[in-house]
């Protein structure tokens, strides 16, 4: 990650650059747990509308087909968004991997995507052969990059030993692992990692699925800021250099969550907010995860 941008004065569609060259927007619209249909729709033409220029979503979501709509329906150049998705669990391996992102290129109704994730580097059907079926897979993603059907490629949920196995072979370093990375998990060996590889960390559930919203301390940090406790919790990411994903349905809240640029936590706050581990949940170990 080249660039370090102060994100305070700054704007929704200011940009990190990722190992390859690549800008990324420093904030995206997530649609995980959005279903698909109507809601999909409306949320992502909401966030267009409100400004997002960065929308993440996974073949394991099932709403691919009404985020596509929406980007076409929205009127944003194509060159102007960026658009992120993701390989599922069952189609890891080379050929399968191949055929995965055709089928998500078709199903959002886009030539390429600008990021392509492997989703989990270690499903329940592969734990016997994890790391061959990752090499395999990257190599594939390997080519949909070079045939410039992904701008970037990368993780998602990697930690330190599988992306050791995956650099075994890769040709390609990540451009970015999409983990769980929020004030109640700050994941810190795998950021500390992805840092030193030039690899962004992205967080997904960016407000801990809701959960931080329980936290009497972030209360009153919003309120000290005249702020909401997402809008807090937000800034606190990018004060950090990660790229957080929120997620809404609401359109209030859609356009609430873009409004980051006009404060900025002071070094004590963010230490307050550092010291929140675990009242909210922590990341799945994806070598345990049941799928």
């Amino acid at each position: 990650m080249k660039s370090n941008v102060k994100v305070s004065k700054h704007v929704l569609t200011d940009t990190y650059t990722l190992n390859n060259g690549t800008k990324i927007p420093i904030v995206g619209f997530g649609t995980w747990q959005t279903p698909d249909g109507q809601v999909a729709y409306d949320s992502v033409l909401a966030a267009l509308k409100a400004g997002y220029r960065h929308i993440d979503t996974a073949a394991a979501y099932g709403n691919e087909e009404s985020v596509g709509k929406a980007i076409a329906d929205s009127g944003v150049a194509r060159e102007d968004l960026f658009v992120t998705t993701k390989l599922w669990n069952a189609d890891h391996g080379y050929d399968a991997a191949k055929k995965a992102l055709d089928t998500s290129l078709a199903k959002l109704g886009l030539d390429y995507v600008d990021l392509y994730l492997i989703h989990w580097p270690n499903p329940a059907a592969m734990r016997d052969n994890w790391e061959q079926l990752n090499a395999d897979t990257w190599r594939a993603m390997e080519e949909a990059y070079t045939a410039r059907k992904a701008r970037a490629i990368g993780v998602s949920n990697f930690r330190p030993k599988h992306l050791d196995a995956l650099l075994k072979t890769a040709k390609v370093v990540p451009a970015v692992n999409q983990i769980f990375l929020n004030p109640s998990d700050m994941e810190d060996e795998v950021v500390a990692y992805n840092r030193k590889h030039d690899i962004l960390s992205e967080a997904y559930s960016p407000l801990g699925t809701g959960k931080i919203f329980s936290i009497p301390e972030l209360k009153t940090l919003a309120d000290k800021y005249d702020k909401s406790v997402a809008q807090v919790v937000l800034r606190w990411s990018l004060q950090h250099g990660f790229l957080p994903l929120p997620k809404s349905v609401h359109a209030d809240r859609i356009k609430q969550n873009t409004e980051l640029f006009d404060f900025e936590l002071s070094d004590d706050d963010m230490k307050v907010i550092d010291g929140f581990h675990g009242v909210a949940g922590l990341a799945n170990d994806p070598d345990q995860v049941n799928f």
